[in-house]
């Protein structure tokens, strides 16, 4: 049980003396650009209340800066205890919270999911193509519009022609974005796992295709004008089960899992070097 004791103590310290001159400056600020919506008589009237604060406020700051002396009581306070020794606090090893999920899957499992998404979307949208009778180019060449002039899009057949430059630049689109998204599904797949066909397949393409419905007038207009939107959901979920059954399938691992900070600094603090504690004990005689 510690006991107190308290020694009151004068002392002068020397504070900034207080000063008007700022609060006069900045209403003679006010003052001069009020007038400048009201009567010019204002203006000059702020003007002048400027011009004294400021040379009011510098009178008082140079060459000195201007002090008072002001009178404290210093509280000075004795603690004395009847303890024999000094307690410690003793740092568990224990984990008193963990970072969720404990388990993700690695950066290449949402690489190998979005490579083999890719493949099953492209295969759908060139189904549809084949299906509407415009030819396997025409999903292809709709996906690259919107970095088409607009005289090579302006006519279906235009769009059903074979483009050696467009296909370079859909393909780049299709596989950027596939990575993308194939990289989202790793880290989101984990969020649900005994139903990640269930996420991945359903879940997140309805929600990607309602996103995009609404922003595709503006990011490709051409696409947003001749796009079958069921044909677009079909793809967008053969892209989300292959990719999720793929991730899925990928072996998990640890997420890095945080420590108390004297553990990290590596103090052999009591309770920290459990193990070498123990040690040392086993090896005295």
């Amino acid at each position: 049980m510690a006991e107190e004791s308290a020694d009151k103590t004068i002392e002068t310290v020397h504070m900034p003396a207080s000063t008007p001159w700022p609060i006069v400056l900045a209403f003679g600020s006010t003052l001069l650009f009020a007038g400048m919506v009201t009567s010019s008589a204002v203006s000059v009237l702020g003007g002048l209340l400027m011009f004294a604060g400021v040379v009011g406020w510098f009178r008082e700051v140079l060459p000195h800066e201007a002090h008072e002396a002001m009178q404290v009581e210093v509280l000075v306070q004795e603690t004395s205890t009847v303890r024999r020794e000094v307690a410690h606090a003793h740092i568990t090893m224990e984990m008193k919270r963990a970072f969720l999920p404990l388990e993700i899957h690695p950066i290449s499992a949402g690489i190998k999911g979005g490579l083999a998404g890719s493949v099953a979307m492209a295969i759908l949208a060139m189904s549809y193509g084949i299906f509407s009778q415009n030819g396997i180019w025409y999903p292809i060449n709709l996906l690259a519009a919107g970095f088409l002039p607009s005289s090579m899009t302006e006519t279906t057949a235009q769009l059903s022609a074979f483009h050696p430059t467009v296909l370079l630049i859909a393909a780049a689109i299709h596989l950027i974005t596939s990575l993308l998204v194939g990289l989202l599904y790793g880290a989101m797949l984990p969020m649900l796992p005994r139903q990640p066909v269930l996420l991945g397949g359903f879940i997140a393409p309805l929600m990607w295709s309602g996103l995009l419905y609404e922003v595709l007038g503006i990011v490709n207009p051409v696409l947003n004008q001749r796009i079958n939107w069921v044909w677009f959901v079909i793809s967008q979920m053969g892209f989300g089960i292959v990719a999720g059954i793929v991730v899925s399938r990928t072996q998990k691992v640890r997420t890095s899992q945080p420590m108390p900070f004297a553990l990290r600094l590596g103090m052999e603090s009591p309770g920290i070097m459990e193990e070498k504690e123990k040690f040392e004990e086993d090896e005295t005689p």
